[in-house]
């Protein structure tokens, strides 16, 4: 029993520093992309705000692990995140595929942003490490929604990396055009992980988590 709570308690110290760089990210991400006109970086922006979503759900269910709650509470509260993310994920995918076609259509490029490659360049280094406990950590408590946490928060060091590149040849070479493709680019990422986490909602039923489907029987 002390492993798994060692490593619920490790999980609860990742995502309140998860929630914590989501939230500036968001803020500063939507914002400087306005105003610079970057595709990649408000979808960068957006992103965050999907996560924050998502982990605040984590913190819950990880919290109520810890407080020796029911199994089938802690199975509802993941199949409830992975089906609510999955399919704003899908709708960010969307998003991203109309703006960009709007900024094809009218030329509209991306102005400098030293601000937004700043962020980008602080996500792309602190996500991985993230994204990597949280898959670790999903394994040792056996949190399938915690893994897939951790997966979003790949799609996030891919988005970082992409705003980089779009908004540093920009920014260099002064291709309006690039920053709309580099958005274009996330889609596929984006979409892959919507449509595992809605996967693993409908098949997954609401108290079959986390390992718990013979205690529910025995209940």
């Amino acid at each position: 029993m002390a492993m798994p709570s060692a490593a619920v308690r490790q999980g609860l110290q990742i995502e309140t520093i998860s929630l914590g760089w989501m939230v500036v990210e968001g803020a500063i991400g939507i914002g400087a992309g306005i105003a610079a006109h970057a595709l990649a970086l408000q979808a960068f922006g957006l992103d965050s705000v999907i996560e924050l979503v998502s982990g605040g759900i984590l913190y819950w269910r990880l919290q109520v692990e810890i407080r020796g709650a029911a199994p089938s509470r802690v199975a509802a509260a993941e199949h409830r995140a992975s089906g609510v993310v999955g399919w704003a994920l899908l709708a960010l995918a969307a998003y991203v595929v109309v703006m960009a076609a709007i900024a094809l259509a009218t030329h509209g490029g991306a102005r400098p942003s030293a601000v937004g490659l700043g962020l980008a360049a602080a996500a792309a280094l602190l996500m991985p490490w993230l994204a990597h406990r949280k898959q670790v950590l999903g394994a040792q408590i056996g949190s399938a929604a915690l893994a897939a946490d951790g997966a979003c928060s790949m799609v996030c060091a891919y988005m970082a990396w992409t705003v980089l590149i779009g908004l540093g040849l920009t920014m260099l070479l002064g291709w309006w055009w690039l920053n709309p493709v580099a958005g274009l680019a996330l889609v596929y990422f984006i979409v892959q992980e919507g449509r595992e986490a809605i996967h693993e909602a409908r098949e997954t039923p609401i108290g079959a988590g986390d390992g718990t489907g013979s205690q529910e029987g025995s209940e």
